[in-house]
């Protein structure tokens, strides 16, 4: 089963349109986690909604492979498989109804882990996991790269 970490994103811009998780410092120490792939899914808030993001399927990443960067909270991630959707994405409870309930009930969670997922809940991961596994990698990470020219996170969220 590959470890899947699906989050509730407030802005867009991290990852980037290259499928770097981290290049802005989002999700913190978060990034370090064990996980092979990962889910972005819009929040619920007045920035996602702001973004278009709103409660869509955002990203997913197949095949983590993480890059120490000293200079952010937590590892650089890139991927093997990347797709992009932003706010061109489905809403998420069409795709995956089940942990969209989950995620959007009152008070929900703002990530989970496919770790203590049921039958039902695991075939919605497997599905969207599938979407990305025919797509390109992550571009690569540039090196010698500012931490002042690549910019941080401004949400208070991240």
């Amino acid at each position: 089963m590959v470890r899947t970490f699906i989050y509730k994103r407030t802005h867009k811009g991290d990852p980037d349109k290259k499928g770097r998780f981290g290049i802005n410092d989002c999700m913190g120490r978060d990034r370090s986690f064990d996980f092979d792939a990962v889910i972005g899914v819009g929040g619920i808030g007045t920035q996602a909604k702001a973004a278009g993001i709103d409660r869509k399927l955002n990203w997913i990443g197949v095949g983590a492979r993480k890059e120490r960067s000293p200079e952010r909270r937590g590892p650089l991630v890139r991927f093997d498989h990347f797709v992009m959707f932003e706010e061109k994405g489905k809403k998420f409870r069409a795709v995956a109804p089940i942990i969209a309930r989950r995620m959007y009930s009152l008070n929900g969670p703002r990530f989970l882990f496919n770790d203590e997922f049921n039958e039902a809940e695991q075939r919605e991961v497997d599905r969207l996991l599938e979407m990305a596994k025919t797509k390109p990698p992550s571009a690569g990470t540039p090196r010698g790269q500012s931490h002042a020219r690549r910019g941080r996170c401004d949400s208070r969220r991240c």
